[in-house]
């Protein structure tokens, strides 16, 4: 029995008694009810204190209500005893068939267990990453990377059909400044005070000179411009095969200068204007932002008559939801926060509800760290540590995983000490250990002409280990349902650390051996065993491939 299974049980009492009249509840029963599992042992398999939430509004106290349910409860199929405890705790214990039976529903649902409808119908648009092609990714946006696919991930597995989006800028004073320093780079200068500096600029110099040989006898300001078109295409090049490289796949690339080329912007202004949300002052177009929650209005365009930069924001923005996105998450960095006001403003000047069609999400610096120091400075990407430093030094399973980790607003120090290691102390190889330990014993399972059986006898996973187990690998779906409503994938990572830990328990427990021992035949507890095995596997793969992380077989 899952702890949505028991909700719904202690829905169907509720609505029974509340049928019968021995229960009143001006707000109708709940749709569910919050089923934990129990701290301590001996309070039961799960816990839940709905009777304290409902005693008020049904005119009771808690601990009379707790046991007019419990005595219903108990006569639910699968429920092997009720206990009321203090003030009107319910403390449940479940039948060994029915916890067992968790184990076969697992294996039977494969891949798509932990999936939901939650979200099915919803059109979601998650941009992340969107780095400026003026040099390698950062820590900040493979941070990202990480989370933001990881993210998509857990939204599509709860049905929402999701769009991967990279926002491109290649249009601005950034692209100015690396454009010239490339081509610095390429007359043999002294890179501009404002401009890159490091190995790559050279090397993206060099290739653009390779392409366009006629450009070293060009004009600077028509060099400058080769090197803007060709040396912003090959670093976004780069980009992307550093992403795919790292597991991350866009499905769409927007192009920035594509909201001023085709009119994008002029068209959110003139809708704006239409909705009374902009005026004219000093010369300049103004979006009344203030009135929507922002600190000030502000300009978008100035009196000058050049575009201010969050008029490509309402532009784009209004592309998203004119594309049929009905909710756009914006992943920001850390220098990003003073942002969020104004464009939750933005949202809602454009009639659209904050935090309901427009999310965002600011994540904060990361750190790496080798022998307890910092690392400050990568010599290719020049003052940065990049992407592939990290990669090169950990690999991308490690990468992702220590990326998605943690909540988006803690700042990351990253032990590169740690994270290479092939032990139980690195996170990432210890849930991926429990995995290749699951299908090493289901290989030898299969050796002995095992097979997890269609029909198998739940009540013989009745070890206190197995139900450990059990109610571990039932939380799954509940984690990533949490995971996807409070938009943190960490919470998947911990959650499989936590399993990792009850498996090894469980399978270091000699009375649960899976295997027959000796020249003796699989008897039906190994069978049931088994299928508790390949439930873990089931989980542990599932769950590491919404962080976007492999689960290997061997290790």
């Amino acid at each position: 029995m899952t702890p949505d299974q028991l909700s719904t049980a202690i829905v169907d009492v509720l609505t029974t008694l509340s049928d019968e009249g021995a229960l009143a509840l001006p707000d109708g029963v709940p749709a569910s009810v919050t089923v934990e599992r129990p701290r301590q042992k001996g309070h039961g398999d799960y816990a839940t204190n709905v009777a304290m939430q409902l005693a008020k509004k049904a005119g009771t106290n808690p601990r009379t209500l707790a046991e007019l349910v419990a005595e219903r409860l108990r006569a639910s199929d699968g429920i092997g005893d009720v206990d009321v405890a203090g003030p009107g705790f319910l403390n449940v214990t479940v039948e060994a068939g029915a916890q067992g039976q968790v184990a076969g529903e697992i294996v039977a649902a494969g891949a798509s267990y932990g999936s939901a409808t939650t979200l099915a119908g919803k059109k979601i648009n998650v941009e992340f990453v969107s780095a400026n092609p003026t040099g390698p990714l950062h820590l900040g946006g493979t941070r990202w990377a990480a989370v933001g696919d990881a993210l998509a991930r857990v939204l599509e597995f709860s049905g929402a059909d999701v769009t991967r989006e990279y926002y491109f800028n290649d249009h601005g004073a950034q692209i100015d400044r690396f454009s010239s320093s490339l081509l610095a780079s390429a007359r043999g200068r002294e890179v501009p005070e404002d401009g890159y500096g490091g190995d790559y600029i050279q090397e993206i110099a060099d290739q653009v000179v390779a392409k366009r040989p006629d450009v070293v006898d060009l004009p600077d300001d028509e060099a400058q411009e080769v090197f803007r078109e060709v040396g912003v295409n090959l670093m976004f090049e780069e980009i992307k095969s550093d992403l795919r490289d790292f597991g991350v796949d866009f499905d769409v690339f927007f192009h920035e200068k594509s909201l001023h080329d085709s009119g994008a912007v002029e068209r959110a202004i003139a809708r704006l204007t239409e909705m009374g949300n902009t005026y004219v002052q000093d010369g300049a177009l103004w979006l009344r932002t203030e009135k929507y929650g922002d600190d000030k209005d502000r300009v978008i365009v100035r009196s000058n008559g050049s575009p201010a930069y969050i008029s490509g924001d309402l532009g784009y923005y209004l592309d998203k939801r004119e594309r049929g996105f009905d909710l756009c998450f914006i992943l920001l960095g850390a220098d990003h926060h003073g942002y969020v006001g104004r464009m939750m403003a933005m949202c809602a000047a454009f009639g659209d509800t904050p935090h309901e069609n427009l999310e965002i999400l600011i994540g904060q610096m990361v750190n790496l760290l080798r022998d307890g120091q910092p690392l400050r400075m990568s010599k290719r990407a020049g003052t940065v540590i990049s992407m592939n430093d990290l990669v090169d030094a950990i690999g991308v399973d490690a990468a992702r995983y220590a990326l998605s980790r943690y909540t988006n607003d803690t700042t990351i120090d990253i032990d590169l000490d740690l994270w290479e290691k092939a032990s139980n102390d690195n996170p990432v190889y210890y849930v991926q250990y429990a995995h290749a330990r699951t299908c090493r014993m289901v290989e030898n399972a299969t050796d002995l002409g095992m097979a997890p059986p269609a029909d198998f006898d739940p009540r013989l996973l009745s070890h206190e280990r197995e139900g450990e187990l059990l109610r571990a690998l039932a939380e799954f779906p509940r984690v990533v349902a949490s995971a996807a409503e409070l938009r943190q994938p960490h919470r998947i990572a911990r959650y499989l650390e936590d399993t990792a830990s009850v498996f090894n328990k469980w399978y270091d427990t000699r009375e649960c051996r899976m295997l027959p021992q000796g020249d003796e035949p699989a008897s039906p507890v190994n069978e049931a065993r088994l299928v508790l095995t390949v439930a873990a596997r089931t989980v542990f793969a599932n769950g590491l491939g919404l962080l976007g992380v492999s689960a290997p077989e061997r290790m």
